[in-house]
């Protein structure tokens, strides 16, 4: 077998590695923003639910 067989087919697997290593750096920068957003959202329920609370007592 020719060493560039050879070659060739290491790097296949080393794109693969490669591939899959991106796909869950990927998933973990997505995860991240979610629970940012997420955090973002729930932040602003509980101020709205604070506002109301301090108008509802004021009336």
């Amino acid at each position: 077998m020719p060493i560039w067989v050879f070659f060739c087919i290491v790097f296949i697997f080393v794109s693969g590695y490669m591939a899959i290593r991106a796909m869950r750096a990927e998933h973990k920068v997505e995860q991240n923003f979610i629970e940012k957003e997420g955090q973002v959202y729930i932040n602003r329920i509980e101020e709205e639910r604070e506002r109301r609370q301090k108008h509802m007592m004021s009336e």
